[in-house]
């Protein structure tokens, strides 16, 4: 197998759709996604998978049901599986996104947004 170098903004300018991740690489059984989001996702949870969102650039809100954070650029906030969450993007944020390869971006909740197979870039 090859080494090779991720370059995230070059992997970020291939695509403009907004929550549609991209695997960008794998780690053991992990994908690292990247994604563009804007607007209001929906309440869903995950069962069993923990989900780690990285700010690459923008302003995410998280809604988690007894608070809201503000992650900015640079950070990262661990959703642990079981804890019902919302991402909100008032303005357009890239993120990179590490968690179990099977995970439904969507987690227990099947809608329009649903992304079954993620493309690779």
């Amino acid at each position: 197998m090859a080494v090779e170098k991720v370059n995230v903004a070059q992997k970020l300018s291939l695509f403009n759709d907004h929550w549609s991740p991209k695997i960008a690489g794998e780690i053991n059984d992990f994908a690292v996604k990247l994604v563009k989001i804007q607007g209001e996702f929906i309440w869903h949870h995950h069962d069993v998978e923990d989900e780690m969102f990285f700010v690459i650039k923008g302003r995410l809100l998280m809604k988690l049901r007894d608070k809201d954070l503000w992650i900015e650029e640079g950070e990262f906030v661990i959703i642990p599986h079981g804890v019902e969450h919302m991402p909100v993007a008032p303005e357009e944020v890239h993120m990179m996104l590490l968690e179990p390869k099977d995970t439904l971006n969507t987690g227990n909740v099947q809608s329009e947004r649903t992304v079954a197979n993620p493309g690779q870039i």
